[in-house]
């Protein structure tokens, strides 16, 4: 008899830790309805801080009534600012904020920018370097498929972005030898030195293993069901569409005035899915 109540005491404390790890890994689901149907998109668990804060503002009923503002056909469907609510025709959007930013949370190659991702806005580089999310604008891909070898091309392009953020991070560390150079007017020293920090750059990268590379599963979405592959690790992706992704095409379809903000204005609504 102890036995047996030995025994049910560990196969329950085992039932117990493999439901609290279902509940763990479980991920909240949100729909966002439009005039032309639902949209219903994962929250990734992995991107905590951009889950939560959408969740807070979809509790708070923020997004309701804001309009998709800036649609562009074969690219993405864009929303989340707070000036569009009831914005006349004649006004230009897209700057409207929450006056706050989401640090960027890459979790690349595991998400990335195929049809449906959900990804959040955000500032330009040139004001922006850490590239910091937007606290309420978000926009979720359409794309387009590619062919193997436009895959191949945007799979360099990663790899000589990583090169190019390190070349700028090596002229940086040298930053007097350059103001020296400059100020003596000597462009031979210069030439000199800009071929040692490539020099020192492709040493650096000829024994690298982390070089960005598609996933066959990256490179089989991207030609079956498309996406913006050129906008990975740079915006964060922290989520994505399970239902709904012909509703992109038809939003991604209407007709656009100057700035991709539609003819008619496309609300949405956007609540959580209880389970």
């Amino acid at each position: 008899m102890k036995k047996r109540i030995q025994l049910l005491s560990i196969f329950l404390i085992a039932l117990f830790m493999t439901a609290s790890a279902q509940n763990a890994e479980k991920e909240t689901v949100v729909v966002l309805t439009t005039e032309y149907g639902k949209i219903k998109i994962k929250l990734y668990n992995d991107t905590p801080k951009h889950r939560d804060n959408f969740l807070k503002l979809v509790k708070d009923g923020f997004y309701d009534g804001l309009l998709f503002h800036r649609v562009i056909k074969d690219f993405m469907i864009q929303g989340g600012d707070p000036d569009s609510k009831g914005a006349p025709a004649s006004k230009q959007l897209g700057a409207g904020d929450v006056g706050y930013t989401i640090p960027a949370e890459f979790v690349y190659p595991k998400h990335y920018h195929k049809k449906g991702a959900l990804a959040a806005a955000r500032q330009a580089d040139q004001v922006n370097p850490e590239k910091r999310s937007s606290g309420c604008q978000f926009y979720i891909v359409q794309g387009k498929t590619m062919s193997d070898s436009e895959i191949s091309r945007m799979e360099k392009g990663l790899q000589n972005k990583m090169k190019e953020s390190r070349f700028y991070e090596i002229v940086k560390s040298r930053n007097e030898e350059v103001k020296k150079l400059r100020i003596a007017r000597d462009s031979a020293g210069l030439q000199n030195l800009q071929n040692e920090i490539i020099a020192q750059m492709d040493a650096e990268f000829a024994s690298r293993t982390d070089l960005p590379c598609m996933t066959e599963e990256m490179k089989r979405d991207y030609k079956t069901i498309g996406g913006t592959p050129f906008l990975d690790n740079e915006y964060t992706v922290f989520g994505e569409v399970i239902e709904g992704l012909d509703v992109i095409d038809k939003i991604a379809a209407v007709k656009t005035r100057q700035g991709d903000r539609p003819e008619s204005d496309i609300k949405m609504n956007v609540g959580i899915v209880e389970e």
